[in-house]
């Protein structure tokens, strides 16, 4: 049922012939200024002002349960009605009419007018949750130009020594294999089990400025970040808010109670938990069931010697060079963005940032097949060495997957589907050897980067 403007139901003469219009153009309201504030929403009227509570409660589309005031200078009526219900509208402009001294018409064209107007709100809520739940809410529309740009990047023979050029430009100095890891961490988000990375120095060394140079280079509605995340947070995130993105702790510590959640998530792809809550509707207590759908890339910082077990041997562990000569490149630096050269060329660095982001926005979460990986070897004298084994897999894979621009995408049918996927080629795999070889065969050494150097 629809009303007009003037709260007039809007109906048909049965006995006229039908007439099927092909589109029907949804009721809007002219008159109407509303105004969302701390939870309630305001909605002016001509010189009638109406205090809408309890809307984001409605849990389904056939019922519109509000707290309802309306008020006129100093004199106000407040009620709880479900405006879908006649008998409670009825009630409420009643009511309002004595309060107000304002004639019954005036009001009923008002409610019209109000639930018109609470209809399509609700509408939009419930697309955006959709879009939301498809992956749709956030995402960025290139135009010509931007597209143009980002496929010239992916396409670069010199990709990776782009990546490494764009990030000194950023900021981070040296640190070449910790700046490549890390970014193609981030582009693993979009494989069904991406890695993990933890950066572990030293406090003041640097490791948050590379997560974050690193991170900037990723679209926003793609990562979420977080200082620090209690025990439960992890559950109720929403089912889908984390699927394919990036969550990004700035430090370890800060996640030690949510531990758990993060090595299942990483593991499993999914963390779940049941809890006791109200039904939306009967209000009775009933056992309800969150879950978070992976997959995610984890990105964590910390500045730990003794970092939980589990929890390391799931993640690529990067260690920032503390070297007096890495300070020295970091003193020259900080000294020469003071300069006029150096303060134009922070102005530049939002357009290479960009440049990044629209590139990661293109890339697709194609199939990768290896075709080598029978031929590959890998230690096995410690069992630990089965997780680094995927690790180091799945480093290949994501090589391929930056590159799939510069790689002929192939087709397969199975099961009736026809499947797009790109093949690592012996430059991916040589590159993914050379940065394994000192990420990899450093996270396997017993003692940290640091002991190791004094001893």
């Amino acid at each position: 049922m629809l009303f007009r403007s003037t709260g007039e139901v809007i109906g048909r003469d049965e006995s006229a012939p039908v007439e099927v219009a092909p589109v029907v153009e949804p009721l809007t309201v002219t008159d109407l200024v509303a105004d969302e504030q701390e939870g309630e929403l305001i909605v002016t009227l001509g010189e009638l002002i109406y205090r809408v509570r309890g809307l984001d409660k409605n849990a389904h589309a056939e019922q519109l349960k509000i707290n309802l005031l309306v008020r006129r200078g100093e004199h106000f009526h407040v009620d709880n009605l479900d405006l879908y219900a006649a008998r409670a509208r009825f009630g409420f402009i009643k009511q309002a009419s004595l309060e107000l001294s304002l004639d019954e018409a005036r009001l009923k064209a008002d409610l019209g007018k109000l639930l018109v107007f609470l209809e399509a709100r609700q509408a939009k809520v419930a697309q955006e949750k959709l879009d939301e739940q498809q992956g749709l809410v956030g995402q960025v529309a290139l135009n010509d130009r931007e597209r143009a740009a980002a496929l010239k990047l992916l396409k670069d023979p010199a990709l990776l020594s782009r990546i490494l050029t764009d990030l000194e430009f950023c900021g981070v100095i040296g640190e070449n294999t910790n700046k490549l890891v890390s970014y193609l961490a981030t582009v693993s988000r979009k494989l069904d089990k991406p890695l993990a990375v933890m950066i572990q120095s030293s406090s003041a060394a640097g490791k948050s400025s590379l997560m974050d140079a690193v991170l900037n280079m990723i679209p926003k509605e793609e990562r979420v970040q977080f200082s620090a995340m209690t025990g439960q947070s992890l559950f109720y995130m929403g089912e889908t808010n984390l699927k394919n993105k990036i969550l990004a702790i700035s430090e370890e510590e800060g996640a030690d109670q949510a531990s758990y959640a993060l090595k299942l998530l990483q593991s499993e792809g999914e963390v779940s938990i049941a809890s006791t809550g109200k039904n939306a509707v009967t209000g009775a207590l009933e056992t309800q069931q969150y879950r978070v759908e992976g997959p995610v890339m984890l990105f964590m910082t910390t500045t730990a010697i003794d970092i939980d077990e589990e929890l390391m041997n799931r993640c690529l562990v990067l260690s920032v060079n503390e070297s007096r000569e890495q300070t020295e490149a970091i003193h020259r630096m900080q000294r020469q963005r003071q300069t006029i050269e150096g303060l134009l060329a922070d102005k530049d660095k939002k357009a290479r940032v960009s440049l990044h982001q629209n590139a990661q926005r293109l890339l697709r979460p194609l199939l990768v097949a290896n075709p080598y990986a029978e031929k590959l070897t890998f230690l096995s004298d410690k069992t630990r060495t089965r997780r680094d084994h995927m690790k180091y897999l799945t480093l290949i894979q994501t090589m391929t997957l930056l590159h799939q621009y510069q790689r002929p995408i192939k087709r397969i049918q199975h099961g009736g589907q026809s499947l797009e996927y790109i093949e690592v080629t012996p430059s991916d795999i040589e590159m993914a050897n050379r940065l394994a070889h000192e990420v990899l065969g450093r996270s396997l050494d017993e003692l940290p980067p640091q002991t190791r150097k004094m001893l």
